[in-house]
């Protein structure tokens, strides 16, 4: 089982808008891909649920675009399988 980790990074609006359209790229294609965060590189399945979600508190909003998926879902990895570099 792995750690458990919780990592942020900002990025600039130009590297955001590119890595958002790598992103898009991969979820149409339905396949999987990989993201790099903070050294560490993940493995997305296609069958990855994305969600947004929205909190509010009383001095800031947060808007976050999310993808889950069951740690049983990621196969072996495969040649095909995009990247995307986060």
């Amino acid at each position: 089982m792995s750690d458990p980790r919780d990592v942020e990074r900002s990025y600039s609006n130009a590297e955001t808008a590119a890595k958002l359209r790598r992103l898009a790229d991969a979820i149409e294609t339905d396949k999987p891909f990989r993201i790099q965060v903070a050294g560490e590189r993940i493995h997305v399945p296609k069958r990855a649920r994305f969600s947004v979600e929205h909190e509010r508190s009383s001095d800031e909003e947060e808007i976050e675009f999310q993808l889950k998926w069951d740690l049983a879902d990621v196969p072996a990895e495969t040649a095909d399988e995009q990247t995307v570099e986060l």
